[in-house]
């Protein structure tokens, strides 16, 4: 009969592998089984690209090497 920890014991390296061995496949299950995601709204209100203010014009400046 195999030993199990008890509370305040540490799991040991093949307690852990056991989980790990299990776990990877549930984890894929449930990512095939997720609906799919959302497009993300690339476009601004007034069209395509960054508006500009300011604040872009000091960070294009800030970035030019």
């Amino acid at each position: 009969m195999t030993k199990s920890p008890k509370a305040g014991e540490t799991a040991s390296r093949r307690d852990f592998l056991k989980l790990a061995s299990t776990s990877v496949p549930a984890a894929a299950a449930a990512v095939a089984i997720a609906p799919d995601a959302a497009e993300a709204d690339t476009a601004t209100a007034s069209g395509e690209g960054l508006r500009d203010t300011a604040h872009t014009r000091a960070y294009f400046d800030s970035a030019r090497f």
